[in-house]
């Protein structure tokens, strides 16, 4: 009788693959209206985090696969046309995540991978980092303070950290990186990097649009990063609903029968509300003058020194800040500083009034524009709404001897300024951070 050899062990990755199918397949017949708002509140950070760990595991996999190449024994340009045509995603993207595994195949990116590899990072936030290190200049960095800088970047978009920042304020960290371990030599590099950017933007910039043949025209453009923010504060001030309900009070051919025209208060996409604020934009910024976000014009307002307002530090020029996040030469701030469509908030220079106390319920232009800057939208935890669609409320109530300033007041969207009035919530006003110029508000439900 012959004895039959056993069976070859599978590796632990396969074995890890089977066993994720079985659980998926048992998962994939449970309702998940079933679960409680507890238990969904624990399950979506718990599968973001399993998301995240499965993503560098296949991160991981697909280096080894590119290095060995395994798409040549089936004729395939490279693995990553293998890999995109078996699992059905585009070239690019497959091409696109080899660069990542690539990337934090490095011994010199640990940190990161690790954080990938236990979900405490997703592969955007990834990805970010990975580019603002990438950014830094070889010639002023050593390769010290390029490890600190990364090992810094994974501490502020770590999930069990107190800042847990989102790919965009991470990409601004970034940039910033050098403010907070080199601040001797970040000043210079930003100042460089600033001003190569802005000439190549000027000289890069396009506009091109062209009919359809169905009644509208269809474009693209490319503009410097200040004045897409001009005209993304522009946009927001005329799509805000408050606006848009004035017009239609105003508009008496708007009917429930016409397509172009929602009911006041629906919620539509963003490039929907766009597209219909730009057409308005058009229509009447030379006869009606500048729309107004919260109460304010739609500005944008930059941050500066005194001294760079008045070219008193020639050569050493701190970057001026828009109130967006984004920053912009000092030279440049200067000459739109008088211009219309932008504000200076001069460091150091004369302030207008900004307390009022107790002689008027609303605040004015000025303190609204200051608590822009501070807040730079709604400070509820999680909430995205930018300045000009929020209000103004008093942390501590008028109706209960508040006081109408700057300190006092902070910015919350209407769902959350209802909800901080709404006895079945509670709301906690968090102290601000290093990492959040302004306070942050979190609600919890009264039980």
């Amino acid at each position: 009788m012959t004895q039959l050899g056993a069976l070859p062990t599978p590796h632990p990755l396969l074995r890890c693959a089977d066993d994720l199918d079985a659980l998926l397949d048992d998962a994939a017949h449970v309702n998940a209206w079933t679960m409680s708002a507890a238990e969904l509140r624990e399950a979506l950070p718990r599968l973001s985090r399993a998301k995240a760990r499965l993503a560098e595991l296949e991160l991981r996999v697909l280096r080894e696969a590119d290095r060995q190449s395994v798409g040549d024994d089936l004729g395939a340009t490279n693995t990553q046309a293998w890999w995109a045509h078996v699992t059905g995603q585009a070239v690019p993207t497959a091409h696109a995540s080899a660069a990542l595994a690539e990337q934090l195949d490095d011994d010199a990116h640990t940190a990161t991978r690790t954080a990938l590899g236990q979900g405490r990072i997703n592969p955007e936030q990834g990805r970010v980092i990975l580019s603002a290190v990438a950014a830094l200049p070889v010639e002023l960095v050593p390769p010290e303070l390029v490890a600190d800088a990364e090992t810094h970047l994974v501490g502020l978009a770590d999930l069990d950290g107190p800042t847990r920042l989102d790919p965009k304020a991470l990409r601004i960290a970034g940039r910033k990186i050098l403010e907070v371990l080199a601040p001797d030599i970040a000043e210079l590099h930003e100042a460089r990097q600033l001003e190569a950017e802005e000439r190549e933007a000027a000289a890069t910039a396009t506009f091109t649009m062209r009919r359809d043949g169905r009644g509208s025209v269809v474009g693209r453009f490319k503009i410097p990063v200040l004045h897409g923010e001009i005209l993304a504060k522009h946009l927001d001030a005329i799509a805000a609903p408050k606006h848009q309900h004035a017009v239609a009070e105003r508009t008496t051919s708007s009917t429930s029968n016409d397509p172009g025209v929602d009911p006041v208060g629906a919620r539509v996409a963003k490039p929907l509300r766009w597209g219909r604020a730009f057409a308005e934009y058009l229509e009447t910024r030379e006869t009606a003058g500048m729309p107004k976000a919260g109460g304010v014009p739609a500005t944008v307002v930059v941050t500066m020194t005194l001294e760079n307002l008045l070219g008193t530090r020639p050569g050493a020029e701190m970057p001026a800040m828009l109130d967006t996040g984004e920053a912009i030469s000092a030279a440049t701030a200067r000459r739109l500083a008088c211009e219309a469509g932008i504000i200076p908030a001069v460091l150091g220079g004369r302030s207008q009034p900004l307390d009022l106390g107790r002689k008027t319920r609303f605040h004015t232009e000025p303190q609204r524009l200051a608590i822009a800057l501070r807040d730079r939208g709604c400070a509820a935890i999680g909430c995205d709404w930018p300045p000009g669609m929020c209000h103004i409320h008093h942390q501590t109530p008028w109706s209960r001897g508040g006081r109408t300033s700057v300190d006092d007041g902070i910015m919350l969207c209407p769902r959350h300024h209802t909800l901080a009035h709404d006895h079945r919530y509670r709301h906690t006003i968090e102290p601000a951070t290093g990492a959040t110029p302004g306070r942050k508000v979190s609600f919890t439900r009264r039980t």
